[in-house]
């Protein structure tokens, strides 16, 4: 066994999954196992699946100095495109990314084996970055992203060598294909301390590289506060064990652009609706460049967007039906964080909120308020005069 599985269970948590390391190629594990699929251009990777279960399986790979055009390629800004280059366990310990990640476990004599002084940075809490840092996230800038998650998940400090480069090397993210960057950023923030995640991608200027539109905002108090109060929301829900949404977190990192692109064209004379329409598909194209969202979350997203109108009209009419739309408790959710920042009236989250705890009475009573609020006098047509 090797890898985060390791640490994990050193720091007494339950690891997600368990990755193996053998020094059988690739080729010769499929003809070991028949439920093995291989995977992978960049790392050749075997799959064995046992009913739901995923083992993944990798070849020891050897160090750097060892070239191979074949099997072995590197693009101009140091990016590597292919790794295929096999070797022993010590050389494969020292191709991972970071010490912490470089324990192995050996099953033959139930010894664990540390090459990097994994277990003494682990014991340290320190995130460390194996080899030459610069070089190293070069090879995988993804590997920026994993330094920050490695330190705001599991409360350990950066190494000041490992984190002297990252704002510096920030750019090299845009060489990461966007569909890899939505898992990633996924992993950033679904792992229980999103919010620590935030301040250090902030931190590290990192934040930038993945949401751009939404940098534009965030030295505006509101859109801080706003992207903050999310994060510490999706803290408290998932040790609250409920269910985290990627949508939701989307819709709320790019809602500032929305709002700043709705009031430019407001300014151009375009009416409300159209000028929502508008921003919401130019932000989601916008933001495509950069993390690829898959489509059942973009329309989700511009779910919860368009029924945020919907939900401050509280037209009584509607009520009822608004509350069988499958992302109304969504919307709900985003009403109140926009609440918070006093984007909009808190008598209208309070009135959400009694509606929803509210017994069929209460509600129609409840109802009955906002008809008399929707009650427009009528208008009497003048009558015309005889000549």
């Amino acid at each position: 066994m090797v890898g985060g599985c390791l640490r994990d269970l050193l720091l007494n948590k339950q690891p997600k999954d368990f990755d193996i390391a053998t020094n059988a190629r690739p080729e010769k594990i499929k003809k070991l196992f028949r439920n093995c699929l291989l995977i992978g251009r960049r790392f050749r990777l075997a799959h064995i699946r046992f009913g739901r279960e995923v083992i993944e399986v990798t070849t020891f790979r050897a160090c750097g100095e060892k070239k191979s055009f074949k099997h072995r390629t590197m693009a101009a800004h140091g990016m590597l495109l292919r790794d295929n280059i096999y070797g022993n366990i010590e050389e494969d310990a020292w191709r991972r990314d970071f010490t912490m990640n470089a324990l192995y476990y050996n099953i033959s004599d139930f010894s664990l084996v540390d090459y990097c002084g994994g277990l003494a940075d682990i014991q340290a809490k320190i995130v460390r970055i194996i080899g030459d840092p610069e070089t190293r996230y070069q090879e995988d800038p993804v590997r920026l992203l994993r330094a920050i998650r490695f330190a705001g998940k599991l409360g350990f400090t950066l190494d000041p060598a490992t984190a002297e480069p990252i704002p510096r090397l920030a750019a090299l993210l845009r060489y990461i294909a966007p569909a890899r960057l939505f898992e990633e950023v996924l992993k950033l923030f679904h792992h229980g301390q999103a919010f620590a995640s935030f301040q250090l991608l902030s931190d590290y200027q990192l934040l930038k590289e993945l949401f751009p539109q939404t940098i534009a905002h965030i030295n505006e108090e509101n859109t801080t506060k706003l992207l903050e109060n999310a994060c510490k929301n999706t803290d408290q829900r998932l040790q609250e064990g409920k269910t985290v949404s990627p949508a939701f977190l989307f819709a709320v990192f790019l809602w500032p652009a929305v709002q700043a692109k709705v009031q430019r064209s407001i300014k151009r004379q375009t009416s409300l609706f159209v000028a929502y329409q508008q921003a919401i598909s130019d932000v989601l194209a916008e933001q495509q460049k950069q993390i690829t969202i898959p489509r059942r979350y973009s329309t989700t997203i511009r779910e919860i967007w368009d029924l945020q109108h919907r939900l401050i009209q509280r037209r009584p009419f509607a009520v009822k039906q608004l509350m069988t739309h499958p992302r109304f408790r969504a919307a709900y959710d985003f009403l109140l964080l926009r609440v918070q920042i006093q984007e909009i009236p808190p008598e209208i989250a309070t009135w959400w909120t009694e509606f929803l705890a509210a017994n069929d009475t209460t509600k129609t009573q409840l109802i009955e308020q906002i008809k008399i609020q929707h009650k427009t006098p009528k208008r009497h047509k003048k009558r015309g005069k005889f000549v």
